[in-house]
């Protein structure tokens, strides 16, 4: 699959989705593209810049959500402008598509909404490229529909993110057994960000712990994964939301040295079938 000149799949370089869990400041969203654009460079990994103008489904009404629809793709047209990025964003509601398509390459169907049958018709009505987040209750091969939905409305250019899946109350945990499943409907994202997630752990708020994404990065890129997906900030004990799941931008320099490497040992040209 293709977001925009980004090829994701067998026989393409290992790809990166990342940047704000939320978009924040219009100038404070930029310089984290700049950071994310700089540090891929630096290690020749292709990369599409993520933020979320809405964070629609957090634990309390009174959490952070983002600038809303209208501001956030004025904030993240100016980061398409600015640095050339592709961009995705999430998409919660059909009548958002076609807006939203004006300025997202890549529109995301998140976790909770991946078996929404009019959502998934609504982006792919808009002819760009679609990343279906599978559910934390979804079994892997459960993500074959979602997928099949996409390509019967006309969506050919479709990314699977996986994320983990329920274990117990206020925890994930990330099965690799089921990636080359997952793998053989659609191109396959790794959310390394959203994996170390505790959900609604916290105090009318999700918890995580970022000390895990580093090493589930790494088993990732190994079980043959096209993409990885991780969330950044400058300062992520500072982050609007979900700063315990994001990365520093100098750890995400030393974590794209590592998964480079072992792209690279796994396989240099169409990944691994397990």
């Amino acid at each position: 699959m293709q977001i925009r000149d980004v090829c994701i799949g067998k026989g393409e370089p290992l790809a990166l989705i990342s940047g704000l869990n939320v978009v924040e400041t219009p100038e404070a969203t930029v310089d984290c593209a700049l950071a994310v654009q700089g540090v891929a460079e630096r290690h020749g990994v292709p990369v599409v810049f993520k933020a979320s103008f809405d964070k629609a489904n957090r634990s309390s009404r009174h959490s952070f959500r983002g600038p809303g629809l209208d501001e956030g793709m004025r904030v993240l047209a100016r980061v398409r402008d600015e640095t050339g990025l592709p961009i995705l964003t999430d998409v919660h509601e059909p009548g958002q598509a076609k807006l939203i398509a004006e300025v997202a390459d890549c529109l995301q169907i998140p976790a909770f909404l991946s078996r929404q049958t009019d959502l998934i018709a609504a982006c792919a009505a808009t002819g760009r490229a679609i990343n279906i987040k599978k559910a934390q209750f979804m079994a892997p091969r459960d993500i074959g529909h979602a997928v099949e939905k996409a390509h019967s409305f006309g969506a050919h250019n479709v990314l699977v993110t996986e994320r983990g899946v329920c274990h117990g109350y206020n925890d994930l945990v990330v099965d690799f057994r089921g990636f080359a499943q997952m793998r053989r409907v659609a191109p396959l994202c790794f959310d390394a960000t959203h994996a170390v997630q505790h959900p609604g752990a916290g105090d009318l708020a999700s918890r995580g712990d970022r000390r895990n994404i580093a090493p589930l990065a790494r088993a990732a890129v190994a079980a043959g994964v096209d993409a990885l997906f991780i969330e950044v900030h400058p300062d992520p004990d500072r982050a609007p939301c979900d700063g315990l799941c994001q990365l520093r931008i100098e750890d995400l320099d030393r974590l794209l040295t590592q998964v480079s490497a072992i792209s690279a040992v796994v396989s240099p040209e169409d990944g691994v079938e397990i």
